[in-house]
């Protein structure tokens, strides 16, 4: 039996778009002729999947449906949610859906993950189907690269998972790795069977008012328009806290392969950086006295530049009106200053200018500085941008 995949995708992208009304979800976002959601359709046209199952809300429907005919999916099915209730009601009224077998291996997937190395991946998914019980669940952990708060943990004894961490702060994460903890990647696998057991034993809440949604919903060209009056009495909980956090029967499959959520401009920026070849254009690079710009990509609402500061070069003390930026050092030891702090980073530390922060960097030293910048914000132009101080005489 081949594995249904079901792409989670109700996201808001309220975390990469703060204190706007405007935030662009995630998995929509053009990143240069690709968003995630694309990249998560051409994933599961592997021979090992069955038709995809995508999960959603009304507002993100007309989306949906565009990406699922770019990518020349024809056989689908959407299941609509009338309100947002968290995974655990997503993930279960998904698995509801009548013509889908008791015994059927479903893989949820996150619609705004940035995988590589998929090959890897699809080989432990085919390697741990014949594993798959009627009450069992398997999870993917990514070993972590470095320690991060960004992400959850999870630690094993035998390839089963003992212990779930939220979130942690670096000291703690650092201890989580030195015990070898796992990053939890949100990526579920299961058998239907398994997670009706499981939400009958431990959430007979969600079960009861997701079976109803399900039984009375209104189904048209695919789509599952999920009954409104019996969805909205469903607990609103994460599956990690409905069901994983209460069985004792996970198991983990461990996984070695760059992966990441693009959840933070942080991670855009890295990711910008680290496929700067196919985003660099000549025509795009810019000198100034301090050195050399490059606009690497210019997004909705977003600008992702790359800034090279030659040795003994000072940028203007500054500010803009319409825009925040973000900034990964990727070479060099700038010196910053952020309103009334001054202090000097290093390789792979970021950094947070707000709008209207005055800012500036320096670089004192004999090698050059390498920085990926993220401006966000409404007007994405040099002429935002109000000089205080230039050794140029720019001011």
């Amino acid at each position: 039996m081949k594995i249904r995949p079901v792409i989670l995708c109700g996201g808001a992208g309220t975390r990469l778009w703060p204190n706007t009304k405007r935030h662009q979800a995630k998995q929509f976002i053009d990143f240069g002729k690709w968003t995630l959601l694309g990249q998560t359709l051409e994933r599961v046209k592997s021979s090992l999947f069955d038709a995809p199952i995508i999960s959603t809300n009304s507002k993100y429907l007309k989306q949906v449906k565009q990406h699922l005919k770019k990518h020349k999916i024809r056989k689908f099915k959407i299941v609509l949610e009338p309100i947002k209730k968290n995974t655990a009601p997503a993930i279960l009224s998904t698995a509801l859906i009548k013509d889908i077998p008791d015994e059927q291996p479903l893989i949820f997937l996150a619609a705004d993950h940035l995988i590589e190395k998929v090959s890897l991946f699809n080989k432990s998914i085919k390697k741990n189907q014949k594993k798959l019980t009627n009450h069992n669940i398997f999870i993917f952990g990514i070993k972590p690269t470095k320690p991060s708060c960004e992400f959850g943990y999870f630690l094993t004894k035998n390839n089963k998972v003992s212990k779930f961490v939220e979130k942690p702060n670096i000291a703690k994460a650092k201890q989580i790795i030195s015990k070898k903890g796992y990053w939890n990647s949100g990526m579920f696998y299961l058998r239907k069977d398994s997670i009706i057991n499981n939400f009958k034993k431990y959430q007979p809440n969600i079960y009861r008012n997701c079976n109803n949604a399900v039984t009375n919903a209104k189904c048209k060209n695919n789509v599952y328009y999920l009954n409104k009056q019996a969805f909205t009495k469903a607990s609103a909980k994460s599956f990690d806290y409905a069901i994983l956090e209460k069985t004792k029967d996970i198991n983990a499959i461990k996984l070695d392969i760059p992966w990441s959520d693009l959840g933070s401009w942080k991670e855009i920026c890295k990711m910008y950086g680290r496929n700067k070849r196919q985003y660099f254009k000549k025509k795009n690079v810019f000198h100034r006295p301090w050195g050399s710009y490059v606009n690497l990509f210019n997004g909705k609402e977003f600008l992702i530049k790359e800034l090279y500061v030659k040795p003994k070069g000072i940028l203007s003390l500054q500010k803009h009106h319409h825009r925040a930026e973000h900034w990964v050092v990727t070479h060099g030891k700038p010196k910053i200053t952020l309103n009334k702090k001054y202090f000097t980073m290093k390789p792979d530390e970021t950094i947070f200018i707000p709008l209207g922060a005055v800012h500036r960097i320096e670089n004192p030293y004999k090698k050059p500085v390498k920085i990926i910048e993220a401006q966000v914000g409404s007007i994405l132009k040099e002429s935002d941008i109000v000089r205080y101080k230039d050794i140029y005489g720019r001011v």
